[in-house]
């Protein structure tokens, strides 16, 4: 009975025994396997050497490392090999970069600076993925070097590294027997080996890890309208109203749901059978698709994923595919914003499908679109393709971002020196200037007689197509007068032009960085402080109709040139710089007629664009010269090659066509403090607005053909503003022209006044009138004018005599001078640098 408890204490008083086999000599140690968050990386070279044999210690009986060697780091994951299944030897190639995996909640001792876990090049193949034996993480890794851990069912191990032994002992080099020193000099070796292989690392270049995208084809032209509705199919759809040609990008509904003119396509069914078809009318280079949801203030509708289907019959339809499998491509997380998606490679066919697998889950079946693709030559078809061949004379037909709209303006000064000027009227919010240029054959000064005419473009950001249009007109104004162009040369000697083609230039860098098609219906629109410009200047509508009502003008209160309210000009008031700095441009240029160049509709607007009546949205309100301004906007629409197509679709919902696509801005929609009615109210200036297109932010591709449906307009509107009557109010002692002489003509209450030298321009339509010419201290003088129907103004000049004084004797000497100095004063003001 003592006997065996004696024996169990000499057992267990026994030094533990030696390992059962020792590693072969040159046979790298393997990284610790019992730790589990080490995972070694992908060898550098692949080994001739045979992958060890044996296994990874059992779970729980992992210890630290032997006595000099040096701690791991936190275990990392190196990235797959390219091409094949083990890295390229040292120098042979570029290796993938590796990925830091997730540390281990509890480690050692911190490793060395530039120390890793990765085995050493010409070590064995690695052991797949999650094959490793699991072992609890240890206090510490084994030395850096080792081989990776065997695949689980191998042969028994060697002696490994974290294998108990007796604490005396230390591995030689090699896993042989031998003296303690070698274990730290490999770990020294491995160190710089390391440190080589990082520091010579190839980098890709910068441009290679930023190319740059593909060129894409335009679109096809559903927003534009030139996808015809007969070129639009669909499964099913709800109503007329939302129909296959209603599934047009960025296209407007109506104020009221369940008319004809809704805002997309819905389909009848909520199913995935579901499609909206294009046909192309020719082979096509598809390579894209932009989607919407449903435009409509009381719904929410939106496809979030579809399918795209191509076919050349309409009858065997061939799904997109991403590989081997059917392409799925993302949707729309909200009805207005676009989302564009590029086809995995472009397919070539005539018909394209859209063709919903999912939507809105508390809506329905419901988009617009617009497809990219590319034309290609087609013998079968005897029908001309879309488009329009580009002018003789080919312009910088493309969108100029600000920098590439300076360059161009700098290059046709540079061209026409003599007769063109770039100057700025002020900057943006974010510091932009806004350009102008000049284009007379004085510029830089106003010529007496000479009528002031300005083009402004760009006023919603979004809406590019006049700026492009005016910098093409400043290329070809500039060009043909230089070729002798009869009728170029006589408008540029006879009037001074003025064209800004960017007066939000921070709105339009916002849309012109999304670009054509996914700058959507209103990025870029505002100013960069949010501000619309078309409402931000002052209303003086409201406090010239009021006088109206009350019998005081123009007696009590003037009809013409209405002074801006006090609280407008207050610091705090929430006016935009741009506006500010247009308002400044206004009253520094005798401007006479203008025109505000819009998009997303195909229509001229007149003034007033303010209703009347405050609480209505629409109402007929028009000007004392409301026969002017309707022929004003009938010479821009009916010289409009697009205004002017008979057959021509509607854009959104208004049928423009009735009523010679022209409006009454406020029988349109009211717009408060617009800058046609401060133009008209506060200076001497006509101002229509002109919407150029369905299309706010049309293609660079349709560029050319814009130009031409609306070169002859520009031409012929400028042209307008030698019509009526001019003249100068001189005084007939001095023969000195009057400033701020008041100009009347019997039948119309709206004045205007003469500029800094006695000169003035009264648009009017043919007819006779009686003209009356007043200034303060002078008689008023009156005369009968006749407007002819030629294109050329009436003179109608006039000479004042001196008011006699109350006491009959003329004014004295120093009145007379304090008089001429605040004229001379009033000049210098007025006059344009």
């Amino acid at each position: 009975m003592l006997g065996l408890p004696l024996a169990l204490l000499l057992l267990l008083l026994a030094p533990p025994p030696p390992p059962a086999r020792a590693a072969p000599p040159g046979n790298p140690p393997r990284p610790g396997a019992a730790g589990m968050g080490t995972t070694a990386g992908p060898p550098r070279e692949a080994s001739p050497r045979p992958p060890p044999t044996t296994a990874g210690p059992r779970k729980g009986t992992g210890t630290g490392p032997p006595r000099g060697a040096a701690p791991t780091p936190p275990p990392t994951t190196a990235g797959p090999p390219r091409d094949t299944g083990t890295g390229p030897p040292n120098g042979t190639g570029p290796r993938s970069l590796p990925t830091t995996a997730r540390p281990p909640k509890r480690t050692g001792t911190s490793p060395p600076k530039g120390t890793g876990t990765g085995p050493p090049k010409g070590t064995g193949t690695p052991p797949s993925r999650g094959t490793a034996p699991r072992s609890p993480p240890t206090s510490a890794s084994p030395p850096k070097g080792t081989t990776a851990a065997p695949l689980k069912g191998s042969a028994p191990p060697p002696t490994a590294p974290n294998s108990p032994r007796p604490p005396e002992r230390a591995r030689p080099e090699g896993g042989g027997p031998g003296g303690a020193a070698a274990p730290r000099k490999k770990v020294l070796r491995v160190k710089v080996v390391r440190k080589k292989v990082v520091k010579k690392r190839p980098k890709a270049p910068a441009k290679d890890r930023a190319a740059a995208p593909e060129p894409s084809c335009p679109p096809l032209g559903l927003e534009s309208l030139r996808v015809q509705d007969s070129q639009l199919r669909a499964s099913s759809h709800q109503r007329q109203g939302l129909g296959a040609h209603r599934g047009r990008l960025n296209i407007q509904s109506g104020l009221y749901d369940g008319d004809f003119y809704d805002g997309g396509w819905c389909a009848g069914r909520e199913d995935t059978e579901q499609w909206l078809e294009v046909d192309a009318l020719g082979l096509t280079n598809f390579t894209g698709v932009v989607t919407q949801g449903l435009n409509s203030i009381w719904t929410y509708h939106w496809v979030t994923a579809f399918k795209v289907q191509v076919s050349n019959d309409t009858h065997t339809w061939h799904p997109c595919r991403n590989g081997t499998r059917e392409a799925v491509f993302p949707g729309n997380k909200d009805p207005e914003t676009p989302v564009l998606n590029l086809l995995p490679s472009p397919v070539v066919a005539r018909f394209l499908r859209i063709n919903p697998q999912r939507w809105y889950r508390n809506g329905t079946i419901c988009l617009r679109a617009e497809v990219l693709g590319c034309p290609l030559p087609d013998p079968a078809a005897p029908h001309a393709r879309r488009g329009q061949a580009p002018p003789p004379d080919p312009l910088d037909f493309r969108h100029h971002n600000y920098t590439e709209m300076r360059k161009l303006m700098k290059r046709v000064n540079e061209e026409c020196p003599d007769i063109t000027r770039v100057y700025s009227i002020g900057r943006s919010f974010l510091g932009l200037k806004m350009y102008a240029m000049e284009i007379s054959d004085h510029p830089g000064h106003h010529e007496l007689g000479e009528p002031e005419f300005r083009y402004v473009a760009g006023m919603h950001g979004n809406e590019v197509l006049g700026r492009e249009l005016l910098l093409n007109l400043m290329e070809f104004l500039c060009r043909q007068y230089r070729r002798g162009d009869p009728r170029v040369r006589h408008l540029v000697t006879e009037t001074r032009i003025h064209l800004l083609p960017s007066m939000n230039p921070d709105g339009y860098e916002t849309a012109y960085k999304l670009g054509s098609e996914l700058s959507g219906w209103a990025m870029g629109r505002w100013t960069y402080e949010g501000i619309d410009l078309n409402h931000n200047f002052a209303d003086l509508n409201t406090a010239l109709w009021d006088a109206e009502d009350n019998d005081l003008v123009p007696h009590q209160f003037p009809n013409h040139y209405i002074p801006i309210p006090e609280y407008y000009t207050f610091a705090n008031a929430t006016v935009a710089p741009e506006t500010r700095a247009v308002i400044d441009w206004m009253q520094r240029y005798p401007f006479v007629l203008s025109a505000n160049l819009h998009g997303g509709e195909l229509v001229v607007t007149y003034p007033f664009d303010m209703t009347r009546t405050y609480w209505k949205a629409q109402e007929l309100t028009p000007t004392p010269d409301d026969g002017v301004f309707r022929w004003l906007a009938t010479v821009y629409a009916s010289s409009n090659l697009a205004m002017a197509t008979d057959d021509r679709r509607l854009c959104h919902y208004d049928d423009f066509a009735r009523h010679g696509n022209i409006i009454n801005g406020a029988n349109w929609h009211t717009v408060p403090g617009s800058m046609n009615d401060f133009s008209y109210l506060h200076t001497n200036c006509f101002e229509i607005t002109v919407e150029l297109s369905c299309d706010k932010f049309p293609h660079a591709s349709e560029l050319p053909a814009e130009w031409e449906n609306n070169r002859e307009a520009l031409l012929l509107y400028m042209e307008q503003v030698h019509r009526g009557i001019k003249g100068v109010v001189r005084d007939m002692d001095t023969d000195e022209g009057i400033a701020n002489a008041i100009i009347s003509v019997d039948g119309i209450n709206h004045d205007v006044r003469t500029a800094s030298d006695g000169d003035y321009w009264r648009l009017l339509n043919p007819g006779e009138y009686e003209v009356t010419a007043r200034a303060e201290g002078y008689q008023p003088a009156r005369q009968p004018c006749r407007v002819s129907y030629r294109n050329v103004p009436t003179p109608c000049s006039f000479r004042l005599a001196r008011a006699p004084t109350p006491g009959g004797s003329p004014p004295p000497p120093d009145s007379l001078r304090l008089r001429r100095q605040r004229l001379r004063r009033l000049r210098a003001q007025r006059r344009a640098p």
